[in-house]
């Protein structure tokens, strides 16, 4: 799987090299059905992906699900039935792709790979993961992880130009506040940014005593799910809270359609991140989980460490359910509303 990523890897980078930005931010398909958008970048790094996972399944079926995909799931090798497949693939050959088509930042190919339960099988049940880092073109270093459920995250670093491996040590951040570090709540695209902004502002209020002149903490508006558990991983981020699910009804109240949110392929590598350390939840503070497809909602918050968590979450929870956002304490909770 590491040696099919660095082949994505290599195939996008040579397209960013020889093709304008504004070829590769050209719209392929945007069919909705729950999914984003497919630029024309996408294209490269699924054709590269699905061709080497081809080559990879001839020795056993694989079941493929992703976005872009017909009927966004794919039994390779071509003929095979999804029923004779032991193993069930969660992918995002590119994760971040506007930022790296435009050449602003790092792009991620995101594989997670579980015992294949058909229908049933979901996020929770990913076993191995894997997220390559694909490099700006002025780049020349690119970060590997992945991780094998209860025996720890491993990485290496790339170099481009003398084609050198090296192990790299990732720490997820031991700090026990936020102030003077990066804490973010996510607000990528228009609509409800108001709501979100708020409700950072009132967490980092309460966390952090405000001081005339002086920044309390940071943002980073990172978009790219596989990159901000990869800032959290390397101890450079110690809070990511993406609430967009919860923010819909908001959006409909304003006559927005509903938003561009998270989506479980987004966050098919999060079991690298957990065996790091990094601390992943629900707003309401259970363990995240979603159904193994492409269309669900995912509400999510990452925390560097668990001292961050019991500092944070439940001055976020408050914020959430002065809002209406987060179901009430007790029998009445309904955590679907989390995965819509």
């Amino acid at each position: 799987m590491l040696a099919l990523h660095e082949r994505v890897r290599s195939a996008v980078v040579d397209a960013c090299t020889r093709q304008a930005s504004e070829q590769l931010a050209a719209v392929a398909s945007d069919v909705g059905g729950g999914g984003d958008t497919i630029y024309a970048i996408d294209r490269v790094g699924e054709e590269t992906f699905v061709q080497g996972l081809a080559d990879l399944a001839g020795g056993e079926p694989l079941c493929l699900v992703g976005e872009g995909l017909p009927g966004n799931a794919l039994v390779l090798p071509r003929g095979a039935q999804e029923r004779d497949c032991r193993w069930r693939l969660l992918v995002d050959p590119i994760d971040g792709t506007r930022g790296l088509m435009y050449q602003k930042r790092s792009a991620w190919i995101l594989t997670g790979i579980a015992p294949n339960r058909g229908a049933d099988t979901r996020l929770r049940d990913i076993v191995l993961a894997a997220q390559t880092e694909i490099p700006l073109v002025k780049q020349h270093l690119s970060d590997q992880l992945w991780a094998l459920r209860g025996r720890g995250m491993e990485a290496r670093r790339f170099n481009r130009l003398s084609g050198a491996r090296e192990p790299v040590t990732l720490r997820p951040s031991r700090a026990d506040t936020i102030a003077h570090g990066f804490a973010t709540v996510v607000r990528f695209f228009p609509g409800a940014r108001d709501t979100l902004a708020a409700i950072d502002d009132e967490v980092v209020q309460a966390l952090v005593p405000p001081t005339p002149g002086r920044a309390a903490c940071f943002e980073d508006q990172y978009a790219s799910t596989g990159g901000e558990l990869y800032e959290l991983v390397a101890g450079h981020d110690r809070l990511v809270a993406d609430l967009r699910p919860l923010v819909q009804s908001i959006r409909s109240a304003g006559g927005l359609p509903p938003g561009l949110c998270c989506h479980p392929y987004d966050l098919c590598t999060a079991l690298i991140a957990e065996e790091a350390g990094v601390i992943i939840r629900d707003p309401s503070g259970a363990p995240v989980d979603a159904p193994f497809e492409v269309a669900a909602d995912v509400a999510w918050v990452g925390y560097g460490n668990e001292r961050l968590r019991a500092l944070v979450e439940p001055v976020l929870q408050g914020a959430l359910r002065r809002r209406g956002l987060l179901p009430p304490v007790g029998p009445t909770a309904d955590p679907s509303r989390l995965r819509r």
